[in-house]
């Protein structure tokens, strides 16, 4: 299985977990919480094997610690609401 399949994979794997949570019935912050979680490793995924930032190490930390802060504000707000 090659690199991008596995990749793509996990995006389907990710995606069916958000899918499963959406379904469940589950609202509010239990539910935004783990979406965010999850929306933020599917970005992780496609930053390391699509745009391929695997072999730019110092780049993929700068998106990573950037898109962790992004999913922080969010889930603070999401907390607040």
């Amino acid at each position: 299985m090659s690199h991008v399949t596995k990749a793509w994979a996990w995006l389907l794997a990710l995606s069916a977990a958000s899918t499963g949570l959406a379904a469940s019935g589950v609202t509010g912050a239990a539910l935004a919480l783990p979406v965010l979680i999850l929306s933020g490793l599917k970005a992780h995924v496609i930053l390391r094997d699509y745009l391929r930032l695997a072999e730019a190490p110092g780049w993929l930390r700068g998106f990573d610690l950037g898109l962790t802060l992004l999913i922080l504000a969010f889930a603070g707000l999401a907390l607040v609401a």
